[in-house]
């Protein structure tokens, strides 16, 4: 656990913002009726959208669990803590872990004198140092890592996704504070006590600024929902799963409201990568994008970004290309906390466009696929040097000169036009060899 002493002394200053972040886990582009779903109903995150800033152009820094995980809590490119590779994401036979030395949002807030409370899943590692009391939080309620891990030795092939997964076939702990308090988890009521657990905090936080990161269990496979919600949606058992989410969301906007601090908490939602497409019915859409979880398509790392903050955000939807690592330097800036020394951080502190409408500087995004940069995108333009879908594991491709996709007019990355666009090419191609120049990457934790 790294300590930090960040705050600077401020005479008569106003109440520190409090801030939410909400992280589904597989949720696809299209899943959301703000987002274009005809088939799954959420009206509280469609009022969420209203009252609000949804982006139509937010992306997670990774395409799978654990990668992303990293970067929201880091800020940075999970290259660069090693929480990335080849094997992709962490299991629970894994020897690493997030490490101690990285700064999470969680302590950069607690020095600050901010409450800090993870709820719902981790998967950021289970040994020393890793664990969510290492990393700056005071409580912590939920898995170690993905529903779909510790699978019963019987379980039969493809279980995790069918429509109706046996409630014993995996043996996931539910943990309080690094204790098992259940094992197996009952699934079927964890998107329930993972709200009852959040409404609790922040009502009894309300007095002082706090930071709640609250990560669902799901849409990831194997899907559940609570009795209230099972067989009520559309889209099967993921459309009830996703609007069990959005009931939950409207739990923890309500309480802000009816607690008094709306107006002072930033509430950002988002999703950890794009819908694991290869699991059917139980896998979402990424809308009109392309491809999903697990490949640096669109559909694989473009999700579904939402800022609500009632009197400070004002309604609206923009086309500002951001991403999660903007949320620790955001947070931060809301805290009056400093950056960390010798830390490079990866994003841009939100607030001008959150609450004055200014555009953001024009930066490139980066995609890696484990530890390889696959693809840039600059303005609307994205460069795929590798390509490689999802999953099913078809052989990798290069291509020189690489491929290029204007995503204002092509969206689905559909028209490669990259023989009429050289001079873009160079401009991308420029980005990245600064980007990589100056790239210290850490030490590989997922092996």
């Amino acid at each position: 656990m790294v300590s930090l002493l960040l705050t600077a002394p401020v005479a008569f200053a106003a109440p520190k913002a409090n801030l939410v972040i909400i992280f589904a886990d597989d949720l696809g582009y299209g899943d959301l009726g703000c987002y274009g779903s005809p088939v799954i109903r959420t009206p509280n995150l469609d009022r969420m959208a209203a009252e609000g800033l949804r982006f139509t152009d937010f992306y997670s820094a990774a395409e799978v669990c654990t990668p992303s995980r990293a970067a929201l809590l880091t800020g940075r490119y999970p290259i660069r803590s090693g929480m990335c590779g080849n094997r992709r994401v962490l299991f629970p036979n894994s020897k690493g872990g997030l490490p101690p030395a990285e700064i999470t949002i969680a302590e950069a807030l607690k020095g600050a004198g901010y409450a800090t409370a993870h709820i719902g899943k981790w998967h950021l590692g289970i040994h020393e140092g890793s664990r969510p009391l290492d990393q700056g939080f005071d409580r912590s309620f939920g898995l170690p890592y993905s529903n779909d891990m510790d699978a019963r030795a019987d379980l039969p092939r493809g279980a995790s996704g069918s429509p109706n997964p046996p409630h014993d076939g995996w043996n996931v702990p539910l943990l309080r504070d690094g204790k098992i308090v259940e094992q197996p988890a009952d699934q079927t009521t964890l998107t329930k006590r993972y709200t009852e657990e959040a409404v609790k905090f922040i009502k009894e936080q309300k007095r002082r600024p706090f930071f709640l990161y609250f990560a669902h269990t799901f849409p990831h496979v194997p899907m559940f929902a609570s009795p209230a919600f099972k067989g009520r949606s559309r889209a099967g058992i993921y459309g009830d799963a996703v609007e069990e989410i959005d009931w939950s969301v409207g739990q923890v906007l309500e309480t802000l409201r009816k607690q008094g601090i709306a107006k002072n908490t930033l509430v950002f939602f988002t999703s950890d990568n794009g819908p694991w497409l290869i699991m059917g019915d139980q896998g979402g859409s990424a809308g009109l994008l392309r491809d999903g979880k697990g490949s640096t398509w669109e559909g694989g790392m473009r999700v579904p970004g939402i800022a609500w903050m009632p009197g400070r955000i004002k309604p609206g939807v923009t086309a500002q290309l951001a991403h999660t690592m903007d949320l620790f330097p955001t947070a931060i800036g809301l805290a009056g906390v400093k950056p960390p020394a010798n830390v490079v951080l990866d994003g841009l502190n939100l607030a001008p466009l959150l609450f004055e409408a200014m555009p953001l500087p024009e930066r490139p995004f980066f995609y890696y696929r484990g530890d390889q940069l696959f693809a840039s995108r600059l303005g609307e333009w994205k460069a795929h040097f590798r390509t490689q879908p999802g999953y099913g594991q078809p052989k990798l491709e290069s291509h020189e000169p690489p491929l290029l996709f204007h995503l204002g007019r092509d969206p689905s990355e559909k028209r490669n036009v990259s023989a009429d666009h050289p001079d873009v090419l160079a401009q991308i191609q420029q980005a990245v060899n600064a980007h990589q120049s100056g790239l210290v990457p850490g030490a590989p934790q997922l092996e």
